[in-house]
């Protein structure tokens, strides 16, 4: 494993790419809506970040993914290709994750968005997910170590009767979109690697109403779903370790 730690000057030019990713997400919430698709929100986004931000959509091509942003709606985990095919109607809840390169350097976030009126138990999958997220950040303190993380993701989820995916985590980001470490949202404490200043890398938890278990799409390879249909909710930021505490890099203006 090799872990890059960031100079003042290289967390600089993440703090950068991540305000650009946040502001992406702020951006693009009065736009969903019951009737858009989620290839009318990629064509935003892209707009956005190639005319106004002078940045580069990091998904796009990047190992053939097709599109400029992932969008994941309810029972899809992760990973969901943007489609003119795909209407978001009321009820929905829909992930949308966003990366963003300026200047050579990766920012990398998600939000949660309820389309129209969302019914209380996706409400509460959402809302409990990103505490989840929140008490990672807490958590991710230097001395500290990774499963410490996983470890508060996983006991809150589960403490609300949510079930945590397990195939995909968190990473190390920088001038790649994925190095290492992976940040898993399981674990015991006390395990795994210590966290010391200059890490930079994303908190992503992952909760699913029902069953853990996850299915890859045969036909595009990328879309994840939950194995039995069932809600699924992300919350995503990119954070630097520091001296004494941790830095949100992707902090939107509605957290400040």
């Amino acid at each position: 494993m090799s872990i890059q730690l960031k100079s003042a000057a290289e967390i600089g030019k993440m703090r950068v790419a991540g305000r650009l990713a946040a502001e992406v997400l702020e951006m693009i919430g009065a736009h969903v809506e019951p009737g858009v698709s989620t290839g009318e929100l990629d064509r935003i986004c892209h707009r956005h970040i190639v005319d106004r931000q002078g940045a580069i959509p990091a998904p796009l091509n990047y190992k053939g993914f097709p599109k400029s942003i992932c969008t994941s709606v309810n029972h899809v985990v992760c990973h969901g290709i943007p489609s003119d095919g795909k209407i978001l109607k009321n009820g929905d809840i829909i992930n949308i994750d966003i990366t963003v390169i300026k200047d050579g350097y990766h920012g990398d976030t998600s939000k949660m968005f309820f389309v129209g009126t969302a019914p209380e138990h996706a409400r509460r999958l959402v809302r409990v997910t990103r505490e989840c997220l929140l008490k990672g950040i807490e958590t991710a303190l230097p001395g500290a170590r990774l499963g410490d993380i996983g470890h508060v993701i996983q006991r809150h989820g589960e403490s609300n009767h949510y079930s945590i995916v397990r195939e995909y985590c968190g990473h190390g980001i920088g001038r790649g979109f994925h190095e290492d470490p992976q940040v898993l949202h399981y674990g015991a404490p006390g395990t795994g690697i210590e966290l010391r200043p200059g890490m930079t890398f994303t908190i992503e938890p992952m909760l699913n109403a029902g069953s853990r278990h996850t299915r890859l799409s045969a036909a595009d390879g990328w879309t994840v779903t939950t194995r039995d249909r069932r809600l699924s909710a992300q919350w995503e930021h990119t954070i630097a370790i520091g001296e004494d505490g941790c830095e949100v890099l992707t902090l939107r203006e509605e957290e400040r």
